[in-house]
């Protein structure tokens, strides 16, 4: 397994989701049983080829950067980063026991540990709601330094919520993502946005962009 760097979770002023032991309980719980359904479909959102290296920041758990190894195969190659090193321990023993060989390191969007043009596309789902404007700026800075030249971005993240009760509330409570600002922030960081629009599952919102 490939050794990257670490860093800090203190080294983001995002916040960070430090209950690994959760999460995945959460997840199940905000897509109603539904979480393979919504993977897939981020899956086919990602337009993901066999032999592809890809990227997933703010992995989480790494469930959908193991589903994303099963989709490029062997000759591919995935990477996830989390700023919070128990959900890192978490994916990389996930990744483990299902024999998908992830690589998942403690990093942060401000300063990925990759060299340029390194990956052919890059995830971003459910994570740039607890970043900070300027913060998402960096972040997108950062992608597009380590994305081959036509490489793909997919952001998948929560539209203006239509429910504040419940479970989902819990989601919302650090806000949504304005999507129209989303790619105005990503035309500045030299993407072209392909498409956007709905994800089809509660109020998820995508956007799709390529570097030059």
């Amino acid at each position: 397994m490939t050794k990257i760097p670490q860093t800090p979770a203190h080294a983001t002023t995002g916040r960070v989701l430090h209950g690994a032991g959760l999460y995945d309980v959460l997840a199940f719980l905000f897509t109603r049983g539904r979480e393979r359904s919504l993977r897939e479909r981020m899956i086919e959102l990602a337009g993901l080829d066999a032999g592809d290296a890809i990227l997933d920041i703010g992995c989480g758990t790494g469930t959908l950067a193991i589903a994303a190894k099963r989709k490029v195969g062997s000759a591919g190659a995935v990477f996830g980063i989390d700023a919070s090193p128990a959900m890192v321990a978490k994916a990389t023993r996930k990744s483990a026991s299902a024999g998908v060989d992830v690589t998942f390191t403690n990093a942060v969007v401000e300063a990925l540990p990759f060299p340029d043009a390194r990956f052919d596309s890059v995830l971003s789902t459910l994570m740039l709601h607890h970043l900070p404007r300027r913060v998402r700026r960096q972040c997108f800075a950062e992608i597009r330094r380590v994305l081959k030249p036509r490489g793909r971005l997919l952001v998948v993240d929560f539209g203006r919520p239509q429910n504040r009760h419940g479970i989902l509330a819990h989601f919302h409570r650090h806000g949504h993502v304005d999507f129209a600002d989303v790619r105005a922030m990503l035309t500045d960081a030299g993407f072209a946005a392909t498409d956007a629009g709905p994800v089809r599952f509660s109020s998820l919102q995508f956007v799709r962009a390529s570097a030059p």
